[in-house]
């Protein structure tokens, strides 16, 4: 029982590795059984080259994920020497799974579709740009409201707006017992 939560793991991670090898051999064949089948007449060189450099981000991916999720086992049975980083993590590498998704569904699409659907792939940086400014926007008015409210408090004589309804309806009235 020494180490359940870090075996749990190693079994979870080589379980989702095994099933994404799987996964990425089978799309990477359909695109190429596929093209070589019904499109064989607009399946060129430079088609072939598209397909190579835009596959080549979810492979460096994958090689990662590999590299640092892979379980290591000791010469003995059931010894375990690194149970790897947890691959369903948030943060970097929720955004990496996503990469590598979106790249399946494009080399799906264009297997489909023809060299077109390539632009499909343009949605990730786009989608980039686009967490980086509202996240830019967003810190620069959570900025400017601790600089209002700052600068409200400091002030003699500010009230919240609790006070000033208070005192548009006549006033705290205080009772006495």
């Amino acid at each position: 029982m020494a180490q359940k939560a870090k075996k749990t793991q190693a079994t979870r991670n080589a379980a989702k590795l095994d099933q994404t090898r799987l996964f990425t051999l089978s799309i990477h064949l359909f695109y190429l059984f596929f093209r070589m089948l019904y499109f064989r007449s607009t399946f060129t060189r430079r088609s072939f080259l598209l397909y190579f450099f835009l596959s080549v981000p979810s492979l460096l991916i994958q090689y990662w994920f590999e590299k640092i999720g892979r379980p290591a086992y000791g010469s003995e049975p059931g010894e375990l020497l690194k149970s790897g980083e947890d691959l369903d993590a948030k943060g970097l590498a929720e955004f990496l799974w996503d990469i590598l998704y979106w790249t399946w569904g494009c080399i799906a699409f264009t297997a489909v579709l023809g060299d077109k659907a390539w632009f499909l792939y343009l949605v990730v940086p786009v989608y980039g740009a686009y967490a980086a400014y509202t996240t830019f926007t967003g810190a620069r008015q959570s900025m400017a409201g601790m600089a209002g409210s700052a600068e409200e408090g400091s002030s003699i004589g500010s009230q919240s707006k609790r006070q000033q309804k208070m005192e548009k309806r006549g006033g705290q009235r205080m009772q006495y017992r």
